[in-house]
């Protein structure tokens, strides 16, 4: 499937203008640095900037063509988005479902409040339950062609609308999907939102239990004999992602950013540390993504005290980031996130930034980078100030010229060699320990088959060395 190298995260249109252009950068600049590319959704979409699909056996045109996506996927291995909670509003399936209403071979592929509540709408405290997004329960109206007008399940953007998932039709279509994109290169398969997809009347409709187990176990069954593996999204409690991992999936590693930021900022360990002696194994990590910089995903791992301080502090020690971006201002009301690419949280710093990376690429599991993080790049106020959303400050469009300067400046230069170094060092894929050290500081030993890796960091002095085989690697 993969073979343990870092991975790129980055949209197919960010990176030069389409899939050619990205295949081109990665292959010219990058393809020793990363070993994997999560490509965010290419498939047509009506909004997200990808993450309301309208047909997942389709490449968005203005990007290219399934040949351009395999033609990635002969130099590395790739994830695949799965939206499993939801579908567009302007999909085939739910444009059927509003022509034909009763009649359409689509009518339970959503969730039609008439149906899923005893009387056909959720009691108060049932709404209470809802882990929601919205401060109301979670639907939209669906206007049919009959002049009728009747509530579906929406828990995100009105594009975005839910999946019935325990329909027999809902089951046929995820197959359908899951098993196309097997066939035209993933080798992991990312299920979106999959905490939202479970829903039972009375519960949180998160993370049900035990619907939860089964719905993975369906999704691998529906993949089984394809080699391609699951990595189940879910921004929550840390004890989730171990469960999810208990039942040996690939799971992220959503807590290193902030834990991070918290070391970092004020020159202490002990929290980053205890993470790292009992976070999951078979993981992927991140410092950057998409979206925000998650801080609901450290709650019991930092107190609440010092993730309060942390989440202030992004905007006292961070570049160019205010508190209004994440405001409804900027179309961004997320209390679960700060926006912020990650070198500008930690100051436009150097320093500060590298030591960063060199902890992610010592941490167990897999590293992601995210393109803008690959590029150490800054806040986008000019992109920002344009659209009005606050995620975009991290989502800058880097044109093929822009990357060829990029790559010259000398953190880029020092991020990509110890990237190079992570991937073809056997000891970053083998066991890991930590020596004890004072807080503040901290050392990181990796090692496989006689070979050897020590990250030794100083986090007051935001400097750190690393010895392969006893030797000083400079980068």
């Amino acid at each position: 499937m993969h073979n343990n190298k870092i991975m790129l995260i980055t949209y197919p249109d960010s990176l030069g203008s389409n899939l050619a252009d990205l295949k081109e950068m990665l292959d010219k600049y990058f393809s020793r640095a990363i070993g994997g590319v999560h490509v965010l959704p290419f498939f047509p979409s009506s909004g997200d900037r990808g993450f309301a699909p309208m047909d997942y056996h389709k490449v968005d045109p203005s990007f290219g063509s399934w040949d351009d996506i395999e033609a990635i996927g002969s130099e590395y291995y790739l994830m695949f988005d799965y939206m499993i909670n939801h579908i567009s509003a302007h999909s085939p399936y739910y444009q059927d479902f509003l022509a034909k209403k009763d009649d359409s071979e689509y009518k339970d592929l959503f969730i039609r409040y008439k149906d899923f509540w005893e009387n056909g709408e959720p009691t108060d405290e049932q709404v209470d339950a809802i882990y929601k997004r919205k401060p109301r329960a979670p639907y939209t109206i669906a206007h049919f062609a009959d002049g009728t007008d009747e509530k579906v399940w929406c828990t995100f953007d009105e594009e975005q609308i839910d999946i019935n998932c325990k329909s027999d039709t809902a089951k046929k279509f995820i197959k359908d999907n899951l098993t196309w994109m097997a066939s035209h290169g993933a080798s992991i398969i990312r299920l979106d939102a999959f905490a939202y997809a479970t829903k039972r009347a009375g519960t949180s409709c998160f993370f049900v239990e035990p619907d939860v187990w089964e719905f993975l176990d369906k999704c691998k069954a529906d993949l089984a004999g394809t080699g391609v593996e699951l990595l189940p999204e879910i921004h929550e409690h840390y004890s989730m992602q171990d469960r999810i991992a208990d039942k040996g999936y690939y799971v992220y590693d959503f807590a290193l950013p902030m834990l991070l930021l918290n070391a970092i900022y004020y020159g202490q360990t002990k929290y980053l540390k205890h993470w790292l002696s009992i976070c999951p194994r078979r993981v992927f990590t991140t410092l950057d993504t998409h979206d925000g910089i998650g801080v609901v995903d450290v709650r019991d791992l930092l107190p609440q005290d010092e993730i309060d301080r942390t989440r202030d502090d992004i905007f006292k020690f961070g570049a160019n980031v205010k508190k209004v971006y994440n405001t409804a201002a900027y179309n961004n009301l997320d209390i679960y996130q700060v926006n912020c690419s990650y070198y500008s949280a930690l100051g436009d710093d150097d320093d500060s930034y590298l030591l960063a990376r060199a902890v992610q690429f010592f941490a167990p599991g897999i590293p992601q980078v995210y393109y803008v993080g690959l590029l150490a790049g800054k806040n986008d106020l000019e992109l920002l100030e344009k659209t009005k959303v606050g995620r975009n400050i991290n989502r800058h469009y880097y044109s093929k010229d822009e990357i060829a300067q990029e790559v010259e400046r000398p953190v880029v230069r020092k991020l990509l060699n110890m990237m190079e170094f992570r991937n073809e060092t056997k000891a970053l894929g083998g066991s890991f320990s930590m020596d004890d050290s004072d807080d503040g500081k901290l050392i990181i030993k990796r090692e496989f088959e006689g070979d050897k890796a020590v990250l030794t960091a100083d986090f007051t002095e935001k400097k750190f060395t690393v010895t392969h085989n006893g030797e000083k690697v400079e980068f």
